[in-house]
């Protein structure tokens, strides 16, 4: 056989023998390779080996399982997640993941689908209103994708915060529940240059929480603390949740910054994080030690808790009761300023009475904090009672 003739053989097979070495060598690589518990890029516990028993294998739970197990222990898995996203976004798929990859640097959330629990959680919050002798302010937080539509892509879909909000003030209203309505306020500061939102994270920055507090107060009828009578502190590096499900691993991150009054000290704040039947006591609403970890935004006051209580007895005000999400974390230090206990309560992990929460703290105010996109669809708010 001439040389030429084997060359030709040999170039025909060549894409299956490429593609069965491939197959080959990551199966080598996935059965030799360390298991990882962690990804860092993507904030989350990775699925391990699933267990093996007879009930598991018959009813089909092994086999997805271990399908789970292999996506996420695939050889490289960072590097195939960030190809296909900015493989997607160069096909014109942006936001096919769920996040838009956008101008500036941002990765910004996808609108809500219409089809939503916020009607039914609003009412879930007029409903309680009613069973307490206690006045009630809900204030919900614009979404990113709605004041900085800017910074979205040509093609995107339709954010319908305004129908939201409008609807949702109605409902309160007719209820005399008072209404936080932070569009317009918003909507001057970002013309205005204030960051109020992270690029890479759903959240509200420290400033854009400043800035929904001066409101709040306007509403409550309170002097908010002067901007300039906090000092700054700023730190880098920190990669939110919408860094973490976008698999656009080149973007920059973002600086987060804790704003301290110099009155507040561990002479004068105390917090008290419940959780079960265990309650620990603190001198600062500020976990320094979350900074050195993957997730940074639980340096205010330890992240997600059941029931967390701020006291401040430089404070002149009285106590107020919070049903929150985590917008209020970075909210509630400020407000720890006007009123001296700040108690947060998080309907997915307090299971108790919050009107008995409030009758026996003789709170003077309730108000609900949430992003637009968090009350819309929760599933905890329905057991408010």
């Amino acid at each position: 056989m001439k040389n030429s003739d084997i060359k030709r053989k040999f170039g025909k097979y060549m894409p299956a023998v490429v593609f069965a070495a491939f197959i080959f060598g990551t199966a080598i690589c996935f059965l030799v390779s360390p298991k990882k518990e962690y990804s860092s890029f993507e904030k989350r516990n990775l699925e391990q080996f699933p267990e093996v028993s007879a009930e598991n294998i018959l009813s089909g739970k092994f086999g997805s399982d271990f399908e789970n197990y292999f996506a996420d222990q695939f050889p490289n898995r960072n590097l195939w997640v960030g190809l296909n996203a900015y493989y997607t976004l160069g096909t014109g798929n942006n936001g096919d993941g769920g996040v838009y990859f956008c101008s500036d640097g941002y990765l910004i959330n996808k609108p809500l689908s219409n089809d939503n629990r916020l009607s039914n959680n609003v009412d879930a919050i007029t409903k309680f209103a009613k069973k307490i002798d206690v006045p009630v302010t809900v204030m919900f937080a614009p979404s990113t994708g709605y004041i900085a539509s800017d910074l979205l892509p040509a093609v995107h879909d339709e954010y319908n915060d305004d129908a939201y909000f409008d609807n949702t003030e109605k409902t309160l209203s007719k209820n005399n529940i008072s209404f936080v309505d932070l569009r317009r306020t918003f909507k001057n500061k970002y013309e205005n240059g204030t960051q109020l939102y992270y690029k890479t994270d759903h959240h509200w920055t420290t400033a854009g929480a400043y800035a929904a507090y001066t409101k709040l107060c306007e509403s409550l009828g309170i002097n908010a603390v002067p901007e300039e009578k906090y000092n700054v502190e700023k730190y880098g590096e920190f990669y939110g949740t919408t860094y973490s499900t976008s698999g656009f691993w080149l973007t920059k991150p973002d600086d987060i910054e804790i704003w301290k009054n110099p009155d507040d000290s561990e002479k004068n704040i105390k917090v008290n994080i419940t959780e079960g039947t265990e309650t620990k006591e603190y001198d600062s609403m500020y976990f320094y030690d979350h900074l050195k970890e993957d997730d940074k935004y639980p340096v205010f006051i330890d992240g997600n808790h059941a029931l967390t209580e701020i006291t401040n007895s430089n404070a002149s005000g009285g106590t107020i009761v919070l049903i929150k999400d985590s917008f209020s974390h970075c909210l509630a230090p400020f407000l720890a300023d006007n009123y001296s206990k700040v108690i947060l309560v998080d309907m997915r992990y307090y299971k108790l009475s919050v009107s008995d929460l409030v009758k026996k703290e003789n709170a003077e105010q309730v108000i609900a904090v949430y992003g637009i996109d968090n009350i819309a669809t929760d599933t905890d708010i329905v057991w408010l009672k």
